[in-house]
């Protein structure tokens, strides 16, 4: 028994608010949308991601993760280009000693979202 694939579920106040941050300033496509269900699923190159309101079983205060989501790209400094004047960063690109070089920002939730690239000659 295999695992065929993972797509994070984001939980969100404002879908729409979501929605729009992910397809603007990120340049994914909004694949589906469904106000009724509460829910969307964005997508870009070989990512997708669901963004949910929260239903009756799961508490819901606000947007919550304790970790982050770590999107590899095929050009991080092209990337970062683009993104490090239309979200908050919270740091900027550099190179790891781990052999990355990654940047990250926050989402319009305040979710963490990692980019980052191997170093060729790491």
């Amino acid at each position: 028994m295999k695992l065929q694939e993972l797509t994070p579920m984001l939980y969100t106040a404002n879908l729409k608010e979501s929605v729009e941050f992910y397809t603007t300033v990120l340049g994914f496509k909004c694949e589906a949308m469904s106000d009724d269900w509460g829910w969307a699923s964005v997508k870009r190159d070989g990512v997708a991601i669901m963004l949910a309101l929260p239903n009756a079983h799961i508490p819901f205060d606000k947007p919550t993760f304790t970790g982050s989501l770590y999107l590899y790209a095929d050009d991080v400094d092209a990337l970062w280009q683009h993104l490090k004047d239309k979200a908050k960063i919270c740091y900027p690109i550099e190179n790891f000693e781990y052999g990355m070089r990654e940047f990250a920002i926050y989402d319009n939730n305040g979710y963490l979202l990692q980019f980052g690239q191997e170093i060729p000659e790491h």
